[in-house]
């Protein structure tokens, strides 16, 4: 282990001496990530015999969500935030337009918690309306408009800093939380902090990390600029549970985040297409409307950035469409998301040592199973693809199930260590543990469906 931990900690300042090696290899991606985004539009939308290597449309589907955001996520559970430090467009251009900005000082309604939710969930909700997965119109839209507010915001408010990444970011709650699996990150030694320095050159940590306080992996971006630093700072390898049973307390916002909006909202999205109950649901709105002559709702007629629309294809939603989409993904996230969360305070309420933030270190113990959920659901996109272009995906059933089933015991095994940090007594533990079980029975179920009773 000593000599890992060496071997990382060279690692991290080689990151620091070559900053500007990194820094080039981000322009790179951001002229790659502008060509996937912006040409594609120019060309006419791909019939059945397109595929990936004979058109750009197919090719960008394939290349942003077949490849580009599922393994963005596996990166952040392997390395931690290295995809913001290391490749990031928007971090990059926010980042750069901030160097060039006007200073102004980050107000207060920016730094509210509640944020990445609400980011979160408006951007997924918005993007299902638009069939982001499926038309470069839309992922331009939803895509290109948070980069051009990245810029926005990078250019108007501090100075060489990430504040929209910090702050605003859609997908900046969730790495936060994946973050926390990594088996790497900036450690920070107190006591050669405190040592008199003969000489302090500053850093620049562009996504505002409080430094000197800094104890998981939550908000690095893993850049390497501050290694070293006073002497102080290494980058190290340690458990990957380390961070949520040692460091992370947790709060009410990650709570929601993770139980309602990656477990609840995200299941939603992913499964509405598959869904059997929405479509008996749309025939009976329907049939309920002819009966009364309200025709409105059933006429699509909405221009592409509100509602899908593409007649050219065969391909638009009504007004009840994308009425039924939105009610179908905001009951999936009240339901799972509250069934999760009334198991864990009942949990919660078994075991002893009871405060304000107990559930929500337990709410910490799901992160493996709803970063699962989020990776499985985005990797359909990948097989469904790979099917079109004739690649046998029989195992794709197989591997599905056997990362479901890991990450719910992992998250499992989780629950038990932090209910052991709270009582040694074997009932109040195996009680919660069955609780746990039972909310993360309920959400499996909901994969299940998808994958194998729906597909």
């Amino acid at each position: 282990m000593t000599i890992l931990n060496s071997r990382t900690a060279q690692f991290g300042n080689f990151l620091r001496d070559h900053a500007h090696w990194l820094r080039k290899l981000q322009w790179v991606v951001v002229f790659f990530y502008l060509f996937l985004l912006i040409i594609p539009t120019l060309v006419s939308l791909p019939d059945e015999s397109a595929r990936v290597f004979n058109h750009l449309v197919i090719f960008a589907q394939f290349a942003f969500w077949g490849i580009w955001w599922p393994f963005v996520l596996i990166s952040m559970l392997l390395m931690g935030r290295v995809w913001c430090g290391w490749f990031c467009p928007e971090g990059m251009l926010t980042e750069w337009a901030s160097e060039r900005g006007r200073n102004h000082p980050i107000p207060r309604w920016m730094r509210w918690q509640g944020w990445p939710f609400v980011a979160f969930a408006c951007t997924t909700v918005y993007g299902q309306l638009l069939s982001v997965y499926q038309y470069p119109l839309a992922a331009m839209l939803v895509l290109g408009g948070s980069t051009v507010a990245a810029v926005g915001v990078g250019y108007w408010y501090g100075r060489s800093k990430r504040v929209w990444c910090r702050y605003l970011c859609p997908v900046n709650g969730v790495f936060n939380l994946l973050a926390k699996l990594a088996p790497w990150h900036y450690k920070v030694d107190v006591d050669a902090w405190k040592a008199p320095q003969q000489k302090v050159i500053p850093v620049n940590c562009a996504p505002l990390v409080p430094m000197r306080n800094m104890q998981g992996a939550t908000e690095c971006h893993m850049c390497g600029r501050c290694s070293d630093y006073r002497g102080a700072i290494t980058l190290s390898v340690r458990s990957p549970e380390a961070e949520i049973t040692q460091f992370s307390k947790g709060s009410g916002w990650e709570t929601v985040l993770i139980l309602f909006g990656l477990m609840g909202l995200a299941v939603g999205a992913f499964q509405w297409t598959a869904s059997p109950w929405l479509v008996d649901a749309k025939q009976m709105m329907a049939e309920w409307l002819v009966n009364r002559e309200i025709f409105w709702p059933l006429q699509d007629n909405a221009p592409w950035w509100i509602l899908t629309h593409y007649p050219e294809v065969n391909d638009s939603f009504s007004w009840l469409d994308g009425g039924l989409i939105v009610a179908y993904i905001g009951c999936s996230m009240l339901f799972l998301g509250g069934s999760l969360y009334l198991c864990l305070k009942l949990a919660d309420w078994m075991l002893p040592k009871r405060d304000a933030l107990s559930v929500h270190k337990l709410t910490q113990s799901f992160i493996p199973a709803a970063a699962c959920g989020v990776f499985l659901g985005l990797s359909a996109l990948t097989v469904n693809l790979l099917k079109h272009e004739g690649v046998a995906t029989a195992w794709a059933p197989a591997v599905r199930a056997v990362l479901l089933s890991l990450a719910l015991l992992w998250s499992l095994r989780l629950f038990w260590r932090l209910a052991s940090q709270r009582t040694m007594q074997w009932w109040p533990r195996l009680g919660a543990l069955a609780l746990a079980s039972l909310g993360l029975a309920v959400y499996g179920w909901a994969w299940v469906l998808l994958f194998f009773v729906w597909a």
